[in-house]
């Protein structure tokens, strides 16, 4: 299969060390013969600290998202390290590059692309883009639910949902810089138009990668 991963910054870089690169890595190239990949990856923490600072010093909305793509390129960068010959050697900072390096053969690495665009909204205009058969979202969390499990102890977890249920959970929040909501509104109509099957997992435990391939954890998304 075709396959467009999304890697959460909070789950590569909760803490400042090289464990979950390699973990990554290592399954990824576990994958990559019987898979052609492609990978995105958030900023985390970092992003979030540094487009603080710039905040503080005056910065508009939209070069605090230029700075939060950076830290996302950085991490990319970081990844295509710890993934050796099988990655493609450096970071498309759009689509149509991510295209050209896939033609390498190689797993391509990215991180974000323009202002206002999540990792989750890269992933699915990457999706849609290359044609792919499937979408992983590994994040902080088992799947969807209702309401933020972290915070709601009785929020319910849905196994399976169709896009157009999910988008009407969310709320039409507004949107910062490096604050985005559980799966945005960008990421799901693209989802839903393009007909892109998507499973939502939790990625602490790169293994899930492996079972959401399966079809044996997290949230799978009917695009209609």
């Amino acid at each position: 299969m075709r396959i467009v991963i999304t890697i959460g910054g909070s789950i590569l870089i909760s803490e400042f060390t090289d464990e979950m690169f390699r973990a990554y890595a290592d399954i990824l190239n576990s994958l990559r013969n019987e898979h052609e990949l492609f990978v995105v990856v958030g900023g985390g923490r970092p992003a979030r600290d540094y487009i603080g600072v710039a905040r503080k010093l005056g910065a508009g909305e939209a070069q605090c998202d230029d700075i939060g793509i950076d830290v996302t390129r950085l991490n990319a960068r970081i990844l295509i390290t710890a993934l050796g010959e099988s990655a493609y050697p450096s970071v498309p900072e759009n689509f149509r590059e991510a295209v050209r390096f896939a033609a390498s053969g190689r797993i391509v690495v990215m991180g974000g692309t323009e202002p206002a665009h999540s990792t989750d909204a890269v992933g699915a205009i990457l999706a849609e883009t290359v044609g792919a058969d499937l979408m992983i979202n590994l994040t902080s969390v088992d799947g969807f639910y209702d309401r933020d499990p972290r915070r709601y102890p009785d929020a319910r977890f849905y196994p399976e949902i169709s896009a157009s249920d999910m988008l009407e959970h969310l709320s039409e929040s507004g949107v910062k810089a490096g604050t985005y909501e559980f799966f945005d509104h960008t990421a799901l109509k693209m989802i839903k138009r393009s007909g892109i099957k998507t499973i939502i997992a939790n990625g602490s435990d790169p293994e899930n990668l492996l079972r959401a391939i399966d079809g044996r954890v997290g949230t799978t998304v009917i695009p209609e």
